[in-house]
């Protein structure tokens, strides 16, 4: 078999930097699909919600093939939250495409990925993209990168990195910023100038190390890794070494190299590439796959632990099974077990305690379990959540929790009010940046005092500051954090909320629900003005007189309601509170419904 050259290519940037475009783009120039195919933006975010949202939450593969040279792009996300989606692919890549916004600059995560790149001794590509932007400071943007370098200790090779200026959304790249190209072939030609195609390692014994997984119905757990040496062939008997130092014997029932945007069953593939194999049923991340007898493991793959835990249980709700499918706690095990079939940031834990079935699911941050229960809310589960809780670790006996840098523009007007909030979250300012009217603030923060903070920022700022979070490390404990300023109102009886009612308690607070929305004894309608939680009856009707029938509408002027978002929601609750999630409403509601038990345990 001739022994094809290929490169192995990481795309990385902070979200909505322009990534799955840049990587839609190298598709289609290099030929991948026919003249007269129809191809969809953003196709590697194959995912509904990483469509909906503009984000990659999952890692991906695909091909190209330039000049006779197979270029394997690995896509990775941009949000911190699947961090260690990024880690396990940096390691497999020869070189990676530094993607900046022409005028965002660096952002954090891009400051994340970018560490774990140099560390590893990659040169990367930096390609500033969306320099037709009227505000773009490109020239400016690559001083910053530089700056960025140094500070994360770049070597004197990887300081004389190459730049390329573009418009990913045109599928252009230029090597100078007023330069002319009408495509990406400098992009194409700079990545054979300066990264070398892996050497030709396939007389040697098998090393094959799974840096992603995969699941199929009728195959089962596919291990996704680069071949470091030697060759994979389809039905070859292998060893496995394992995570915890162990060997098994198995065999490779289907091989599967990438060829554009599809896997495609071979025979074999050589060192280099990137392999899919089935038929190892409990294969792992880092693991690696080795020739019966000869399996010299590679240096093992860690796993980054869980930052922050929920709990997932049955909805118990008056409501239950009305929306659904799936509704029992062998359903939600069902799923949580395939979930743990490929997405290895995340642990589950069942937990059996008096009057509680549950189970304890914990993540890499609020992104990671809320992806999971937006798509399981499609897929037609039901089921309530708990409060999210960030998780400690003991060190030397201290106590420490994970801390987060947070970047916040916003008008300077609302700066006042957000620094108050911020530091009483118990946050250190690190840098303020002034610039025409508006402020750049850059916050480390525990974990902890982000939870319902993205609501209060977007209060506080009338909805014009961005925010962006990414985690990173763990640090000594802050000490406590206030919990939530406001009650709720909480709905005393079943029913149909009424305009009346809802504009007699107007003067109580805001609503999140609105006219003719079914309620329950203990759902949670809407945020009380005051700290203490209220309730109220929302169903209560207009008595009737001789001039008016009871429950008619005098044209009530009510304000729209607040309707919250899955992590909005998940965010806002209290420790005594759950979100019920079923494919067609979120609610909030007292873990304990009724009015005189809650009184009690209080």
């Amino acid at each position: 078999m001739d022994h094809k050259p290929i490169i192995n290519l990481g795309v990385i940037a902070h979200v909505d930097a322009g990534k799955s475009t840049l990587v839609d783009a190298l598709l289609k120039q290099s030929g991948v699909f026919r003249k007269n195919e129809e191809v969809k933006d953003c196709i590697m975010d194959s995912d509904d919600l990483e469509r909906e949202r503009g984000i990659t939450i999952y890692s991906k593969n695909c091909s190209i093939e330039y000049n006779g040279i197979k270029i394997n792009i690995l896509d990775t996300p941009g949000h911190s939250d699947f961090s260690s989606e990024v880690e396990r692919v940096i390691k497999a890549v020869d070189s990676v495409i530094l993607l900046v916004d022409a005028t965002d600059g660096p952002m954090p995560q891009t400051r994340f990925v970018l560490k774990k790149a140099l560390a590893k001794g990659i040169k990367p590509i930096v390609f500033i993209n969306k320099i037709d932007k009227k505000n773009q400071r490109a020239v400016e943007v690559v001083d910053m990168v530089l700056d960025l370098f140094i500070d994360l200790k770049a070597d004197d090779d990887q300081l004389e990195f190459p730049v390329l200026y573009g418009i990913a959304t045109e599928g252009v790249a230029r090597h100078e910023l007023q330069g002319e190209s009408e495509d990406l072939t400098p992009l194409f030609n700079t990545i054979l100038d300066n990264v070398e195609p892996y050497p030709d390692y396939s007389s040697r014994p098998l090393q094959l190390q799974i840096f992603d997984l995969a699941y199929d119905d009728y195959l089962g757990r596919i291990g996704i890794g680069r071949i470091y040496q030697g060759q994979i062939k389809n039905r070859q008997q292998v060893e496995v070494t394992k995570r915890n130092s162990s060997v098994i014997q198995g065999e490779i029932s289907k091989l599967f190299v990438y060829q554009g945007l599809k896997q495609v069953p071979v025979d074999r593939a050589a060192s280099g590439d990137i392999a899919a194999v089935a038929g190892l049923e409990d294969i792992s991340i880092g693991e690696t796959i080795g020739e019966t007898g000869n399996c010299k493991p590679l240096p093992m793959i860690e796993i980054e632990e869980p930052t922050m835990s929920m709990y997932f249980m049955v909805n118990d709700s008056p409501f239950a099974g009305q929306d659904g499918d799936y509704l029992t706690t062998r359903h939600l095990k069902a799923r949580l077990d395939k979930e743990l079939e490929i997405n290895v940031g995340l642990q589950v834990q069942k937990v059996e305690q008096k009057e509680l079935e549950a189970f304890k699911v914990s993540g890499r941050g609020q992104l990671h379990l809320s992806i999971l229960l937006e798509n399981m809310r499609r897929e037609g589960y039901e089921l309530s959540v708990s409060r999210p809780e960030v998780l400690m670790k003991k060190k030397d006996g201290r106590l420490e929790e994970p801390l987060e840098r947070v970047v916040l523009d916003l008008p300077e007007k609302y700066s006042g009010t957000v620094i108050e909030n911020l530091n009483q979250r118990r946050g250190i300012l690190q840098n303020m940046l002034e610039n025409n009217g508006y402020v750049k603030l850059i916050y480390l923060i525990p974990s902890r005092g982000l939870i319902g903070f993205r609501s209060e920022f977007l209060n506080d700022t009338r909805g014009e500051g961005s925010l962006i979070r990414s985690f990173v490390h763990y640090g000594a404990y802050r000490g406590e954090i206030a919990g939530r300023n406001n009650g709720v109102l909480v709905a005393k009886s079943r029913g149909r909320a009424t305009a009346y009612a809802l504009n007699s308690l107007s003067q109580h607070g805001t609503f999140f629900i609105k006219p003719n929305t079914r309620v329950y004894e203990g759902m949670i309608i809407g945020i009380h003005s005051r700290s203490n939680d209220l309730t109220v009856n929302p169903c209560k009707n207009k008595e009737l007189t001789n001039m008016r029938a009871a429950g008619s509408d005098d044209g009530y002027n009510l304000a729209p309601p607040e309707e919250l978002t899955l992590e909005q929601a998940v965010e806002f609750i209290d420790d005594d509170e759950l979100v019920e999630i079923t494919p067609r409403a979120i609610r909030l509601r007292k873990k304990t419904l009724n009015e005189k038990m809650r009184k009690r345990q209080a």
